[in-house]
């Protein structure tokens, strides 16, 4: 694959734009030939954060094959939803990737993306997009969280019996079992912090800084912030334990949780790395984002 040029602030000619931030773009193709430049302009910009490489960052998005005057998609349509990914990591085409850095959330941008910064050589036949074509996009930045980012807010303090929390900011929190007490044998879960965003759905991919221990000695066999920061996981569809899925469903993005997970909800009569067979887990866990 032909190496990704570097994103340039205009050329000529250039796609139109109408539509708000927030809805779905209408884009215009000028007469002539694309100038073969990957192209980023800010089209309105938002007053929220700057995107930083390693952000994981929400877009909503308007496509159009500028070769074929096609529509090629956008997340606005019915049953669509948006993307999130990490900013410059490779993980999605460079239109995207590189398209949102140095953008401040609430920025709707247009992307003009050749081959190299689209979907190179060989196309996308299953969006319609040939060999060698154009394609344009405007993508809008709903959101953004570094990777250090942690739950701020008041902080309820977990029932009586219950494990207790000791924020540390952006570290790992410090949990504490209770001593000499037997663990539940059911689910248990506690909101440290109530978050005011969005109700967490099955299906969707929710953005989460955690950690945890287990109740048989409060040793941390996990957490986010030893292996990068903030990850995206997906709930609700078994692809995580049980334990979690009962526990995030339904809770808000903003919110600290606590979850106590019996063996039946978490790894069962299996051993996970540091995890033994049989254990109780007690997790806290911060939901940042969810799509």
């Amino acid at each position: 694959m032909a190496p990704v040029p570097s994103p340039v602030a205009s050329a000529s000619p250039m796609p139109t734009v109408a539509g708000d931030f927030g809805s779905k773009a209408n884009i215009t193709i000028p007469p002539g030939q694309p100038s073969g430049q990957f192209v980023v302009n800010t089209l309105s910009e938002g007053e929220g954060a700057t995107v930083a490489k390693g952000d994981w960052v929400t877009i909503n998005y308007t496509a159009k094959d500028w070769t074929s005057g096609k529509d090629v998609g956008s997340s606005y349509d019915a049953n669509q939803k948006p993307q999130l990914f990490q900013a410059a990591s490779g993980q999605l085409v460079p239109a995207f990737d590189q398209g949102v850095l140095g953008h401040k959330v609430g920025s709707r941008v247009l992307v003009v993306a050749p081959p190299a910064a689209g979907f190179g050589a060989k196309g996308n036949p299953t969006l319609g997009v040939n060999a060698g074509d154009t394609v344009v996009f405007v993508l809008d930045v709903m959101q953004a969280v570094p990777q250090d980012s942690t739950i701020a807010g008041a902080i309820t303090e977990p029932p009586a019996g219950m494990p207790q929390v000791k924020d540390n900011g952006k570290a790992a929190p410090t949990i504490t079992v209770p001593a000499g007490q037997a663990p539940p044998t059911d689910l248990q879960k506690a909101v440290l912090v109530k978050g005011d965003g969005k109700q967490v759905q099955a299906g969707q991919t929710v953005v989460v800084q955690y950690t945890g221990v287990l109740w048989s000695n409060g040793q941390q066999f996990d957490s986010s912030w030893s292996h990068g920061g903030a990850q995206a996981l997906q709930v609700g569809t078994g692809s995580l334990i049980k334990g979690w899925d009962q526990g995030l469903v339904g809770q808000t993005v903003g919110s600290r949780v606590l979850l106590v997970v019996p063996p039946a909800l978490g790894y069962q009569s299996q051993s996970q790395a540091a995890v033994p067979p049989n254990s109780t887990l007690v997790f806290v866990i911060d939901i940042l984002e969810a799509v």
